[in-house]
Parts: C-alpha cells; sequence; structure tokens
C-alpha cells in the first residue's frame, strides 16, 4: 500500500476502535516440523512463540499466507475467535493493555 497518495482517502468518513480482544507479541516464528503432531491437516502449521508464558501458539500455513505476520506485529484473538494480525505501531496505537 505504499503506492496510495497521501490524503486519498481523506473523504471516507472516520472511525475509533473501542473493540477488547486477547493478544501477544510475536518474539519468534517458526514453521512446525512434518513429523510432530498437529491440529491441522497435511502437517503444515506454523508457531508463533507467545512472551508471557514461553509456550507457542500454533496457526495454519493459510493464516501466514494470508496475514504475513512479521516478529514485533501482534496476534490477535476477537470475542467471535476470529484470528488476526496486527503491525506493532497500528496495534499500539489502537489497544491499550487493561
Amino acid at each position: 500500500m505504499d503506492d496510495l497518495m497521501p490524503g486519498k482517502f481523506d473523504a471516507l468518513p472516520l472511525y475509533q476502535c473501542h473493540k477488547q480482544v486477547r493478544a501477544f507479541k510475536i518474539n519468534l516464528i517458526e514453521q512446525g516440523k512434518l513429523n510432530e503432531p498437529t491440529q491441522f491437516t497435511g502437517g503444515s502449521y506454523w508457531l508463533l512463540s507467545t512472551p508471557p508464558n514461553g509456550q507457542a501458539v500454533e496457526v495454519p500455513a493459510e493464516y501466514v499466507a494470508k496475514h504475513k505476520p512479521e516478529v514485533g506485529g501482534y496476534f490477535v484473538v476477537y470475542d467471535d475467535g476470529y484470528t488476526s494480525y496486527s503491525p506493532a505501531k497500528a496495534f499500539e496505537e489502537g489497544y491499550t493493555r487493561i
């Protein structure tokens, strides 16, 4: 989206976020090993490391392909169970830990 001109969308309505989400800052992304058990078919999955408890969250390869998470960004879970990714700057400007 770097090719978007500044101010191009200024006429669009402005919204403020007020949702509560579960999230953690990603400090490691690694592909799971095919010989390890996984909840996903085909054995294709990725691990996102969780700093609070040192465990990892297992996500399918489709999550990585769709969201393209990066170390330093946030793994986000909404109250309906939908999982997403947010770059650090956007997340930290929009959410405060409660």
